[in-house]
């Protein structure tokens, strides 16, 4: 299993994480950049989450024009119908910690499910830090 190189991508050969080879009108491939997206979207509803954060490589990567969209979220392939997301989140100081990771978790399994079709293993989440909502809307 090759392991990601960047926040969506699994395989930088293989871009396609779902595909159905019974439509009769052809091939459906679906980007593993969708994913993060449909992973971002819905982690930003999530009560208690003040941000997906990036990594090292997504503020290298942010400088040759990479979208924040898919800033702290990493796709991976188990094998051809399972996928694990690994979300890295800073939280809202003074939640409960674990309620929200696993609530996280399941909006997040569930919107992906739902929207493509593609079964999710697992959805890993790391909490980078924590964050009073006064100061965010300081920096913004």
């Amino acid at each position: 299993m090759e392991h990601a190189t960047g926040n969506a991508i699994a395989d930088t050969r293989e871009f396609a994480i779902a595909e159905t080879s019974g439509s009769e009108y052809g091939q459906i491939s679906i980007n593993n950049n969708v994913v993060a997206i449909i992973a971002h979207e819905t982690a930003k509803k999530v009560p208690g989450v003040v941000e997906l954060q990036g990594t090292l490589a997504d503020g290298i990567a942010g400088i040759m024009g990479k979208k924040a969209k898919d800033k702290g979220i990493r796709i991976e392939k188990e094998n051809e119908e399972l996928l694990t997301i690994d979300l890295t989140v800073v939280l809202e100081f003074g939640v409960k910690i674990p309620d929200i990771c696993v609530q996280l978790q399941a909006a997040v399994k569930e919107a992906v499910e739902d929207m493509t079709g593609q079964q999710v293993f697992a959805v890993n989440v790391v909490v980078q830090g924590i964050r009073n909502l006064d100061e965010k809307k300081a920096e913004d």
